[in-house]
């Protein structure tokens, strides 16, 4: 992935240097288990424990005679060690290293953007709470509906996050699943028992059948969740991107000191971070349908899924990692317009109060609710048409006049008694932020360590 969406911390778990020393991790745990069955001379594990050492450029080097990566490896490591370093490797296959290697990897990169759905599962939490009496019209096929509240707009986003963030925590346990098997997963070469031995020092899960690899459905399920989870923050990022609409403006991004809009247009302030997160989501998906793509690999395995977890693995989970954190600073430094919100509410002629109209002809005054509607979109449509109040039209409407009392068609246009409920809901995010700061949320389920062998 490129520097501009590469943070730091995401950035460092997939550098060159990560993966090869991620690979010595492997090597090293095999040589402790052969040593510990006599297959490996004790003088030899403490030479490869002391001094066996990652060296990039020279593992580049070896590898442009080689055209392997794996060995390029293997004999740069053995280098470093001396004559002991003909132990290493003692009955793997490359893929045994590399997919237990890459399962580290990635359980590094699944629990870093658990940390980061959390982090913006409690600034939405904390803005739905600020807002929960922040009323705003709600909006269906982009049209006036009912009012609603920005606060019960935030906690929708908070617990979609927190649902996604389940879905990648479960993905992210399946993935830290490696495999010492061999070639073609019969243990040709070093017996179960020391891949479980493996397998569980290095805190992982074995695959139960193997082939060379660990099977790609694991991956697809890991890059799916990740999608989804984009496209929950897409989600977020297109309605910042509505509501900042100039014919709206609810709602803006935050504008820091000396920030630019336009090179053309000094008044521009525009939604570039949303626009960002919506753009980023779509490689997300394009990832994921290349993960599913490496999943029907040939017989024991074909090497067609490689070139392409090289680019899709780190780009997904860097890109995840970005787009978490830029929209938690878009969440929290967001400007709420409650102000702008009453006035669009207000330039809707009470229209929103159609579906309370309704009831209240069908329920208190006996029409039947075809009559009912009828009446009211009769003066609805004409409220629209002509920019007039709904209720001025309504009050002086013979039927409604005659079957409605004032006080009651007044109450149709109370949006307080529409908004009743909504503390109750806002008050679901407890047991959420309760989750959240019991710890529970931020751990991979432990049963992806070595407990299932």
């Amino acid at each position: 992935m490129i520097r501009r969406y590469t943070l730091p911390e995401m950035g460092a778990l997939w550098s060159e240097r990560a993966r090869f020393e991620r690979m010595l991790e492997v090597e090293i745990a095999v040589c402790r288990a052969e040593a510990r069955r006599g297959l490996l001379p004790a003088e030899a594990l403490a030479a490869i424990e002391a001094r066996a050492a990652v060296n990039v450029d020279r593992i580049l080097e070896i590898e442009a005679t080689t055209d392997h990566d794996v060995i390029a490896f293997v004999s740069q490591v053995a280098e470093t060690v001396g004559p002991e370093g003909r132990f290493l490797h003692l009955g793997l296959t490359s893929s045994d290293v590399v997919d237990t290697a890459l399962a580290l990897q990635l359980r590094g990169a699944g629990e870093r953007l658990l940390v980061d759905a959390d982090r913006l599962t409690t600034a939405l939490i904390a803005r739905a709470r600020a807002e929960a009496g922040t009323v705003m019209m709600g909006r269906t096929h982009s049209v006036h509906a009912e009012p609603t509240t920005f606060g019960l707009k935030c906690a929708g986003w908070a617990f979609e996050v927190a649902r996604g963030r389940e879905r990648l925590a479960a993905a992210t346990a399946e993935i830290a699943t490696g495999k010492i098997s061999g070639p073609v997963g019969t243990y040709s070469h070093l017996d179960p028992d020391l891949e479980a031995e493996v397998l569980g020092d290095l805190g992982l899960r074995v695959d139960p059948v193997s082939t060379q690899i660990v099977q790609r459905d694991r991956h697809a399920a890991f890059l799916a969740s990740i999608a989804i989870l984009g496209g929950t923050l897409e989600r977020l990022a297109t309605e910042v991107r509505n509501l900042q609409h100039t014919e709206i403006g609810e709602v803006m991004e935050p504008f820091k000191r000396g920030q630019k809009g336009s090179s053309a247009m000094p008044h521009k302030r525009n939604p570039i971070l949303s626009e960002r997160i919506a753009g980023l989501a779509r490689l997300l998906r394009g990832y994921a349908g290349t993960a599913f793509e490496n999943q029907p690999l040939w017989h024991e395995r074909d090497i067609s899924h490689s070139s392409a977890e090289r680019v899709i693995l780190p780009d997904a989970t860097i890109l995840l990692d970005y787009m978490l954190v830029k929209a938690t600073g878009l969440v929290e430094g967001l400007v709420v317009r409650p102000e702008r919100m009453r006035e669009n509410i207000e330039r809707g002629l009470g229209l929103h109060a159609s579906s309370r109209v309704l009831l209240a002809l069908v329920e208190q005054a006996g029409l039947s609710r075809e009559e009912a509607y009828a009446v009211v979109q009769r003066n609805a449509l004409r409220a629209a048409d002509e920019r007039l109040p709904l209720h001025g039209l309504l009050a002086t409407d013979p039927v409604v006049a005659q079957k409605l009392p004032l006080a009651a068609l007044d109450a149709c246009f109370d949006d307080a008694a529409v908004l009743r409920h909504v503390p109750e809901v806002i008050a679901r995010l407890d047991t959420l932020e309760a989750t959240i700061r019991a710890g529970s949320h931020h751990a991979v389920p432990k049963e992806a360590t070595g407990a299932a062998r």
